[in-house]
């Protein structure tokens, strides 16, 4: 909870953490504390857990709070942490956001209540009861429309941060660029805002954007971070370079549904037990593997350890 005083120092690269699972679907948190020691250890500036690489929908609320205090445990105010404790419930909402608070995060990623469809009214009183009900914990809104068939306003999001000091800011997951510039407009420049959309992460930064939470990160998370740190110290083509080097590890990402191939990738470095992902998903096909080795080769450059073996193997099979 070391900069949950100040979370304008969450910047840069959050890291959204895949939920590890044995190969018979059991929580794996050996398995999650060693992606999380492999992301500190390639320059990540921050961790978070919960969102929708996490698999969160597919766990229930004592898993996600048990996976919560052991990140929390291992990230030891290192970076920030940033869990994910949004639910389409608010009761799991508020439960998961006291585990949080407790745990020691920074701020907390509550994402919009999905399926029910609220209006702006509903999503206003939404964040407004966490926010209440959690002065002291810095509330960052997760506006994801294309998986909960809602998007936050941009009036709405400066209407909360009127109201309520402890929200300040919003992840937008949407590819609806100028929505993030009328964000920033709206709700005022001051408002924390970070891509979860991987390919407009460098993007964001020109707009004066706090950072990202990129899938893609679970992959290549130095490449990640280091296009950050790029872009702050004015090395511009160097950032655009890493950005256009990390398309083909992008859509590795998405090469099925999303996190089954990082899942697999991950188990193939070793950094995994089990590739494993909880129904309604299922684990990457025979044809998808092949689609994704092909694109580790083309990103190859820009992956460290692991997961750059895994690619260095398949070149040379080649």
């Amino acid at each position: 909870m070391k900069f949950r005083s100040d979370p304008a120092k969450i910047r840069g690269s959050i890291a959204p953490v895949v939920s590890p699972f044995t190969a018979e679907g059991a929580p794996d948190l050996d398995g999650l504390r060693t992606l999380i020691r492999w992301q500190l250890g390639s320059g990540t500036h921050g961790i978070s857990l919960g969102g929708s690489t996490g698999e969160p929908s597919a766990q229930t609320t004592a898993e996600r709070a048990t996976a919560i205090r052991a990140a929390a445990l291992e990230i030891n105010d290192q970076v920030p942490f940033v869990p994910g404790t949004g639910s389409a419930k608010l009761d799991d909402t508020l439960q998961l956001t006291e585990v949080a608070r407790h745990a020691g995060a920074d701020a907390v990623l509550i994402i919009t209540p999905y399926y029910a469809r609220p209006t702006q009214e509903g999503l206003f009183s939404w964040y407004s009861t966490v926010a209440r009900e959690f002065p002291d914990l810095p509330v960052i809104a997760y506006n994801v429309p294309s998986r909960t068939a809602v998007d936050i306003a941009p009036e709405t999001v400066a209407r909360l941060r009127k109201a309520h000091d402890n929200i300040v800011g919003v992840k937008e997951t949407t590819k609806d660029f100028e929505h993030f510039s009328r964000v920033l407009h709206v709700a005022g420049r001051d408002t924390l805002v970070w891509s979860g959309i991987e390919l407009l992460c460098l993007p964001l930064l020109s707009l004066g954007g706090a950072g990202f939470v990129s899938a893609t990160a679970n992959l290549a998370p130095g490449a990640v971070a280091r296009m950050y740190e790029h872009w702050e110290a004015g090395e511009f083509d160097k950032a655009r370079d890493l950005h256009f080097g990390l398309h083909p590890v992008t859509d590795v990402i998405f090469t099925e549904t999303n996190p089954a191939a990082a899942k697999w990738v991950l188990a193939q470095a070793g950094l995994l037990a089990s590739g494993f992902v909880r129904p309604p998903l299922v684990p990457l096909t025979e044809p998808g593997q092949r689609r994704v080795l092909e694109l580790l080769g083309q990103g190859a450059a820009v992956l460290d350890g692991p997961v750059a073996r895994v690619a260095d193997a398949t070149a040379r099979s080649d």
